[in-house]
């Protein structure tokens, strides 16, 4: 008998504008605790304190014992590699380089015009909030010159990367896109900018965000909404928004975000690129942002799946900065830059039915055929079960905001008005949890955790769709202040979440596209350390899948 599905809806009015901000008003005064009350139930924060649990110790971040899971047979298939329908690959850069038919210098000139011409268009897409054009030519050229030297530091040497603006980039503020923080410009590379930056990769600025990473709409009130290429009227998803629209765009084919909730995923999957978001502990936190640190992870965006390994390569390792990093095991990525495709022959692809379906039709259909296309290369489809996800939905929710509100209190006590409504409104719901909620939280993650490492036992990976809709239409009255949607912020995380909560790796695959032409993702969710796995899987389903060309959209290496 399957279990029982209890992931009901979220329920609250949406409010934009005016509403909005007499609600973020309200709900820091002394009205704030009523608000808070019907918020509370809503999010099921009150069934979270109802519910018995038997887990005695908040510990849920997966420990490294015996070694990693193997991946499937990364190279032992005869398949062609896939291609990368319009989107430029990081080796197409490194090909133009190697060939003399471009430089590093050319293509920094390229993506400069493109950033330029992005915000020249009405409306403007508001992907980069900031750049330093002489210092990207300053690194193109330095690229350039090992180019020609004959000295390239490795796949990755002159490639455009964008970065989101939670993570450190010296001499760039860093605002977490708000309008008053990161006021100094940061003194040093967070660790997987360094990384990159000594593969030799080009960082072109720092990306959009939803503020503070509070949100998953990517409207921002203070840089401006960041703008879907697919469909300049949509949502690219948060809150690492600019970095999937960057990708998207073809302004790069790689860039950095950060993950709290499934703001890698979210944007990468409504934007129509992979996206990473690693076990916990394997890529370092140092250099980002504090906003949410136990469910936190910074971690690629991607044009192609082989770009994905490429950079998740390049970032992940220990860090002795960062305490997490440290007890990971050796990274296993073999194979995964080889152009052959992997054997799944006998790889079983777990499945919850009821959770996998709760998405929109048309997602519904282009994940079904997206499994369908793995078990066609001889992966098996198995039935898992997934109890309990109603309190692990509430549990994330009181962790995340928690966190987010003690990572902010400072500011907060110094003037609340300086953030948008929508990031108000959210911080000051949050204050009015308790501390027993927090602790409630950390050991239902234990239980959650434990029955998603059960369901692994029969399964080698979970699949579900990345979000439950296609990009959402940015509507005109959230420009100014934000927009506090409930129901739309449970469609758009109702598959991610989890995995930060457990810590479990997962992953983003476009598979296709929606009504209207928008792009869909599949959600693979891993054993902890097992993202060779996740990768190697990537690759096929990129290669099964068709992709469209986005509306707003550049090809570098053909600019002149």
């Amino acid at each position: 008998m399957s279990e029982p599905y209890d992931l009901g809806p979220w329920r609250a009015p949406r409010l934009t504008g005016l509403p909005l901000r007499l609600a973020a008003w309200a709900a820091e005064g002394p009205l704030g605790g009523l608000i808070a009350a019907k918020f509370l139930r809503d999010v099921g924060v009150e069934r979270l304190r109802a519910a018995p649990v038997s887990a005695p110790l908040p510990a849920v971040h997966p420990v490294f014992e015996g070694g990693a899971p193997a991946a499937p047979g990364l190279a032992t298939g005869s398949d062609a590699p896939p291609a990368a329908g319009p989107f430029e690959s990081a080796a197409d850069f490194t090909r133009a380089y190697a060939e003399g038919t471009r430089t590093p210098a050319d293509v920094a000139d390229a993506a400069l015009a493109w950033a330029e011409a992005l915000d020249a268009r009405s409306p403007a897409m508001r992907i980069l909030i900031a750049q330093r054009p002489d210092d990207v030519r300053a690194q193109a050229a330095a690229s350039t010159a090992r180019w020609a030297g004959g000295r390239p530091l490795g796949p990755l040497d002159g490639v455009p990367v964008v970065v989101k603006d939670e993570l450190d980039v010296e001499g760039y503020p860093t605002t977490v896109g708000t309008s008053f923080q990161g006021a100094t410009p940061a003194a040093a590379d967070a660790f997987t900018v360094a990384r990159l930056r000594a593969a030799g990769a080009v960082i072109l600025g720092k990306a959009n965000m939803h503020e503070i990473g509070i949100g998953v709409s990517g409207i921002n009130p203070h840089h401006g909404a960041c703008r879907n290429p697919w469909a300049p009227g949509h949502m690219t998803g948060g809150s690492s928004s600019g970095s999937g629209a960057a990708v998207a765009a073809g302004l790069c084919p790689i860039a950095l975000g950060a993950d709290g909730g499934g703001s890698i995923r979210i944007p990468a999957a409504l934007c129509g690129v992979f996206g990473l978001k690693a076990t916990y502990g394997r890529i370092s936190e140092h250099g980002a942002a504090p906003l949410c640190w136990s469910v936190a992870h910074v971690g690629p965006l991607a044009a192609t799946a082989r770009d994905l390994a490429l950079a998740y390569e390049a970032i992940a390792g220990p860090d002795p900065h960062d305490a997490n990093t440290v007890r990971a095991p050796a990274l296993d990525a073999a194979g995964l830059s080889e152009t052959h495709l992997p054997d799944l022959r006998g790889l079983r692809i777990g499945v919850f039915e009821p959770w996998f379906r709760d998405a929109d039709a048309d997602v519904v259909r282009a994940c079904e055929a997206a499994v369908d296309a793995l078990c066609a290369r001889g992966a098996v489809r198995v039935t898992v079960s997934l109890p309990g996800l109603d309190l692990a939905r509430a549990a994330h929710v009181v962790t995340i905001v928690g966190e987010m509100r003690a990572s902010q209190l400072a500011h907060l006590r110094a003037d609340p008005t300086r953030y948008g409504a929508d990031a108000r409104l959210s911080l000051a719901l949050a204050g009015h949890l308790r501390a027993t909620d927090y602790a409630l939280a950390a050991r239902h993650r234990v239980e959650v955790h434990a029955r998603f490492v059960d369901a692994l036992r029969g399964a080698d990976v979970i699949a579900t769709p990345s979000v439950a809709c296609t990009a959402p239409p940015i509507p005109d009255a959230a420009l100014a202040n934000g927009l506090s949607d409930v129901a739309l912020t449970d469609r758009i995380m109702r598959f991610a979440a989890v995995s930060n909560l457990t810590g479990l790796p997962a992953l983003t695959c476009p598979v296709g596209e929606g009504v209207g032409g928008l792009p869909v993702g599949l959600q693979l969710i891993g054993r902890a350390w097992d993202e060779a796995r996740l990768l190697a899987l990537a690759c096929c389903v990129e290669a099964d899948a068709k992709r469209g060309v986005p509306a707003v959209f550049r090809r570098l290496l053909a600019t002149r």
